[in-house]
């Protein structure tokens, strides 16, 4: 076994909120992980955490075997990891092309704009926007500006991409669509963590499934496993909507 990622009893506080307390996990190599968690569970903060916006009050994340506390965002981006936000924020006034090439720049390999270029239209290709290159990213819908955002970080030619609700907003076609990407990214190679709240999709594209409540991981495994888990079935109950689709993600894991 090969670790694309591993988290040591990683903690955050921010005043007197313990966002994070001895969070703890693996990722291997080829792997997709869904990290889920009722809203303020600390699941972001962890994403910011891992690509060194926040450094950990405590504990270690080790990234393909180097210890990155202590690094810069554009460190860590330079070693091989990416990122997509909750919020999506593409840089309205260019392009598709030219804002999938700022991930091709600012990257692991730091491309040049001719390479970038080239980077690029191969990532568009990818993610299905190849047919609007041109198009300004203003006059994108929710669907494609997703998928701008994935396309920008892929374009950065990471070892492991960082996923934060990239289905939200998504009707059901396009959740779809998206999860057969997403396969078709980490088939190439890349290892993937992944925030949802769409939770059936969420069970339905990972191999393991770590669950955070109040900073805390309260269970981990396999999508069944964690679906079926007492602990985050109780800490779901709260937002009927979550608990309704851990209900059907817990029904199509075991339909699996």
């Amino acid at each position: 076994m090969t670790l694309a990622l591993s988290v040591e009893d990683v903690s955050k506080r921010f005043g007197g909120l313990q966002a994070l307390a001895q969070v703890s996990f693996d990722v291997e190599d080829g792997q997709i992980l869904g990290l889920i968690g009722p809203n303020g569970a600390g699941k972001t903060t962890l994403f910011n955490i891992l690509n060194a916006v926040y450094a950990p009050d405590a504990g270690r994340i080790v990234f393909r075997g180097r210890e990155i506390r202590g690094l810069r965002p554009y460190d860590v981006a330079r070693l091989g990891m990416a990122r997509t936000h909750q919020i999506v924020r593409p840089l309205n006034e260019l392009t598709v092309r030219e804002n999938v090439m700022v991930g091709a720049c600012f990257g692991r390999r730091a491309l040049g704009l001719t390479d970038a270029a080239a980077r690029s239209d191969e990532t568009m290709e990818l993610v299905g926007l190849h047919d609007r290159a041109g198009q300004l990213a203003a006059t994108l819908n929710v669907a494609q500006k997703k998928r701008l955002a994935l396309g920008r970080a892929l374009a950065a030619d990471p070892d492991l991409l960082l996923l934060d609700d990239v289905l939200a907003g998504l009707n059901p076609a396009e959740i779809t669509a998206m999860l057969e990407t997403i396969r078709e990214v980490r088939g190439k190679g890349v290892t993937i963590v992944i925030i949802e709240h769409v939770m059936h999709a969420l069970m339905n594209v990972s191999d393991r499934v770590v669950a955070l409540d109040y900073g805390r991981v309260i269970a981990q495994g396999t999508p069944t496993e964690v679906a079926s888990d007492p602990a985050v079935v109780e800490a779901y109950l709260g937002d009927p909507k979550l608990a309704e689709g851990l209900g059907r993600a817990t029904e199509d894991s075991h339909r699996g």
